[in-house]
């Protein structure tokens, strides 16, 4: 599993890079110039612990997450606010995808589905 690695050199946090060269992973220092190959390919694992189910949870700060795709053709129904951030997940007892939005009215934060 992956963990945190820290400079030798001056004890900074060491950062994920592609060694665009030989296209290898490396750990970099923003410090300093140390910089060391990866033993292992696995950069970030997030791990859940909790049942299958609709993602409620998970997703607290989904609206300010920047990854997510939005969108402006749905209003929310809580606060009629024209933006929503939105992700597909399975929906547990159906083998198709379940659409899921979240308000990005920060005093909103109401989730849906379609």
């Amino acid at each position: 599993m992956s963990a945190l690695k820290f400079c030798g050199e001056c004890n900074n946090m060491l950062y994920p890079r592609e060694d665009k060269d030989t296209h290898t992973l490396l750990y970099a220092c923003q410090g300093c110039e140390h910089q060391e190959v990866a033993t292992d390919t696995c950069v970030y694992k997030r791990v859940l612990r909790r049942p299958a189910g609709e993602p409620k949870d998970v997703l607290k700060d989904a609206a300010t997450d920047p990854s997510l795709p939005r969108t402006r053709s749905v209003r929310c129904y809580n606060c009629k606010h024209p933006e929503a951030a939105f992700f597909q997940a399975p929906t547990p007892g159906e083998q198709a995808m379940t659409l899921y939005f979240i308000c990005c009215n920060p005093s909103c934060g109401h989730r849906w589905r379609d």
